[in-house]
C-alpha cells in the first residue's frame, strides 16, 4: 500500500486516545495547566460525569491573543523555555493536550492577562480552530469542554457510568489538591462529591489542614510528620499511625516535585516500611512528596504521567523506607485516637437496642421488681463490694492507691486484670485497656530485633537437644534456612528424614515450647517464600521469623499477673518503638477518655 501522511485532525484524535482516555484525564490536563499558570483558585464543574460538560476556571496568568492562537496548535507550549527535556520544572510540557481535546469535543477558551484591558476568546470544534476574538473576561482563564468524544463515538462505548466517571474526576482533583494546599480547589457536579477547599498557608500546618479535609478529620491527630533528606533527594509529608489504616490503598497519596503519581517503586517502598506494623490486608494512610532536581527523574515514561523513573531508584526507595520507619519507631506506644471512639460506638450500638446514636434512658416504674433469684448474689450485709466483683477481676491492683506519678504516665497505673487477658489502667484523663499478650509480643519482638542489630541474638544451649518431627518438605525448608536461623539464635541441624535437631534457642525464649516454635517457624518460612534478590528481602524474611518467635515467649492470655508485673509492662510499652500495635498490626491498647465515658452514661 502507498505510504501517505495522515490528516492533521486524525493525528490529533490519535493523540487524544493516548492523552485523553476519559473525562478525568481531560480535567487533569486542564487543571495542571492552571497550576502551572500560577493560579491561586481553581474551580471545576462537570456534568454527565464530564462527558456533557467540563468547565475549569482559574485566576492564573492568562494568555495574550497571540498565545491563545498558538495554545491550540500541536507541540506549542510555554513550559520549555530552553528546550531542555531533561529539566522539566512544571506539571507538564506536552503541546497536544488542548488540540487533542479540541479534536474530539467542542472546546471554548476565554482568557485575559491581569494587565490587559480586555480578554480573548477562541472556539475549537472537531479539530477546526476558529478565529481569536475579543471577549469580556475576568483575569485568568476559563475553559469549557462540551460533548467530549462526540466526534469519536467508539471512545464513548468504553466509558463507565456517569457516577464512576464523576468519582474518577473527584479522586484526580483531590490528589492534585493534596499536592498543592496553597491553592483553593472546588468541584461541583452530580455524583462528584462536591467540595470547596480554601487555600492553606505554606508550611506543615497548612498541609496538615488540607490533609484533614481530604483524608478525614481524624487524620491530623493520628499523623506523624515525615522529614528526611539524602544525596539531593528530600521527602516530606505526613503518615498515619499503623493502627490508622484502611482496606484499600486509596489513602496512599504520593507526589514527585508536586506531581501526583501512583508509582510502583514508591508504593512498594511504603508497603515495605509498614510491613512490620500493619496487617497484610490493610493499607496505610499518608501523603509524601519527593523533592529532587528535575534532572534526577524522568516524568514522561507514562502517557498519563502517573509513573516516574528515578535515576537512582535504590536511593529513593531506601530514603522512603528509612524515613517512614524512623517516624514510626519514634511514635513509640502511640495508637490511634479512633480506637476509643470505635469502642464507644460499639457500646452505643448495644445500648441503643436499635443501632441509633441516641441512648435511651431506662425507666423503671415503681411497680417493677428485680426478678433475679435470691441466691444469685450475696446480701450486701454479708459481703463487701470487693468480694462482690472478685470473680470478674483476676488481679485487684485497685486495692492499693495508685502512685500520682503513675497516673501522669501516658498509659497510666494498672488497676485490674480482667478475664486473665486484659489490663485496665487509670490515667488522669480516662481509662486504658491493654491486651497483655499483644503488648508483650511486640516488646519481645523489639528486644530480639535490637539484639540482632547490636551484636547478634544471644543463644542458650539446650542441656538435652530436642528432636522435632516435621513434614519432609518443612524439614528441608528449615535445613536450607539453617544459616539464617542461627543468626536469629535458633541453631538446628538435620536429624534424618522429616526431622530436625534443636541444639540452641534464643535466650529470650528460654522455657518456651520448642516443638511448636519450630513448626511455626517452618510455616513462616513457607508463607514468606524464598529469599529473593530484591532490596531488603532478607531482612523482611528474618523479621517475619523473629515475629513468629516472639509470639512464643509473650505473656499469654489466661495468665494471671501481679500488679507490679502489669505496671512494669506499661512502663516498657511507653519506651518501646511500635508498641501501639502487635506483630500482626492489631492495636495493643484502647484508650477511653473520661469525658466520652461520661457522655456514654448521660453525665454530660
Amino acid at each position: 500500500m502507498t505510504v501517505r501522511r495522515l490528516d492533521p485532525v486524525l493525528v490529533d484524535r490519535i493523540a487524544a486516545g493516548e492523552v485523553i482516555e476519559r473525562p478525568a484525564a481531560a480535567v487533569k490536563e486542564l487543571v495542571e495547566n492552571a497550576i502551572d499558570a500560577g493560579a491561586r483558585a481553581i474551580a471545576v464543574t462537570i456534568a454527565g460525569g464530564g462527558r456533557e460538560l467540563i468547565r475549569v476556571v482559574d485566576d492564573g496568568a492568562g494568555m495574550t491573543p497571540q498565545d491563545l492562537a498558538l495554545a491550540v496548535e500541536r507541540h506549542a507550549t510555554s513550559k520549555l523555555p530552553d528546550g531542555d527535556l531533561f529539566a522539566i520544572g512544571t506539571l507538564g510540557f506536552r503541546g497536544e493536550a488542548l488540540p487533542s481535546i479540541g479534536s474530539v469535543a467542542r472546546l471554548s477558551i476565554v482568557t485575559r492577562r491581569h494587565d490587559a484591558p480586555q480578554g480573548s476568546g477562541l472556539v475549537v470544534e472537531a479539530g477546526e480552530k476558529g478565529v481569536v476574538r475579543p471577549a469580556a473576561a475576568a483575569p485568568g482563564t476559563r475553559i469549557e469542554v462540551s460533548d467530549l468524544f462526540v466526534f469519536t463515538p467508539a471512545r464513548l462505548k468504553f466509558l463507565k457510568s456517569d457516577r464512576a466517571e464523576a468519582q474518577a474526576v473527584s479522586e484526580m482533583l483531590r490528589r492534585l489538591a493534596i499536592a498543592h494546599p496553597e491553592i483553593r480547589f472546588s468541584l461541583e457536579g452530580e455524583h462528584a462529591g462536591n467540595f470547596d477547599w480554601p487555600a492553606e498557608p505554606i508550611g506543615e500546618d497548612g498541609l496538615l489542614r488540607r490533609l484533614g479535609r481530604a483524608l478525614g478529620r481524624d487524620f491530623p491527630e493520628n499523623a506523624l510528620c515525615i522529614e528526611a533528606e539524602r544525596e539531593g533527594f528530600r521527602i516530606s509529608g505526613f503518615a498515619g499511625l499503623p493502627t490508622f489504616h484502611r482496606g484499600t490503598s486509596a489513602g496512599v497519596h504520593l507526589s514527585v516535585n508536586g506531581r501526583p503519581v501512583r508509582d510502583k517503586l514508591l508504593l512498594s517502598a511504603v508497603r515495605g516500611a509498614y510491613a512490620d506494623v500493619l496487617p497484610s490486608d490493610r493499607h496505610p494512610v499518608l501523603f509524601l512528596d519527593i523533592g529532587c532536581d528535575p534532572r534526577a527523574v524522568d516524568v514522561n515514561v507514562h502517557p498519563a504521567k502517573s509513573e516516574v523513573r528515578f535515576r537512582d531508584p535504590a536511593l529513593v526507595r531506601g530514603l522512603v523506607v528509612s524515613g517512614l520507619k524512623a517516624a514510626l519507631a519514634a511514635a513509640g506506644h502511640r495508637a490511634t485516637t479512633t480506637g476509643g471512639a470505635r469502642t464507644l460506638d460499639a457500646f452505643r450500638a448495644v445500648l441503643s437496642m436499635g443501632g441509633g446514636n441516641a441512648i435511651p434512658r431506662p425507666a423503671f416504674p415503681e411497680t417493677a421488681r428485680w426478678s433475679a433469684p435470691p441466691s444469685a448474689y450475696a446480701a450486701p450485709s454479708q459481703a463487701g463490694f470487693s468480694d462482690f466483683v472478685a470473680s470478674s477481676a483476676d488481679a485487684r491492683a485497685h486495692l492499693a492507691e495508685p502512685a500520682p506519678e503513675a497516673l501522669d504516665r501516658p498509659l497510666g497505673a494498672a488497676r485490674a486484670q480482667l478475664h486473665e487477658t486484659y489490663i485496665v489502667a487509670q490515667t488522669r484523663e480516662g481509662v486504658v485497656i491493654i491486651d497483655q499478650h499483644a503488648a508483650h509480643e511486640r516488646l519481645v519482638y523489639e528486644r530480639l530485633k535490637a539484639e540482632r542489630a547490636r551484636s547478634g541474638i544471644a543463644r542458650q544451649p539446650l542441656l538435652l537437644p530436642e528432636v522435632v518431627e516435621l513434614d519432609p518438605v518443612d524439614a528441608d525448608r528449615l535445613n536450607a534456612a539453617a544459616g539464617e536461623l542461627e543468626s536469629l539464635g535458633l541453631v538446628i541441624e538435620a536429624f534424618g528424614p522429616g526431622a530436625v535437631l534443636v541444639r540452641e534457642a534464643p535466650a529470650q525464649l528460654a522455657g518456651g515450647n520448642l516443638q511448636r516454635l519450630v513448626r511455626d517457624v517452618a510455616d513462616a518460612l513457607a508463607e514468606h517464600g524464598p529469599v529473593s534478590s530484591a532490596p531488603g528481602s532478607l531482612e523482611r524474611r528474618l523479621d517475619h521469623v523473629l515475629a513468629t518467635m516472639a509470639c512464643h515467649n509473650s505473656v499469654r492470655a489466661g495468665r494471671r499477673m501481679r500488679p507490679e508485673e502489669m505496671d512494669a509492662l506499661l512502663r516498657e510499652m511507653e519506651v518501646t518503638p511500635n508498641s501501639g500495635q502487635c506483630n500482626h498490626g492489631r492495636p495493643t491498647y484502647v484508650e477511653l477518655k473520661l469525658a466520652d465515658i461520661e457522655r456514654l452514661f448521660g453525665r454530660r
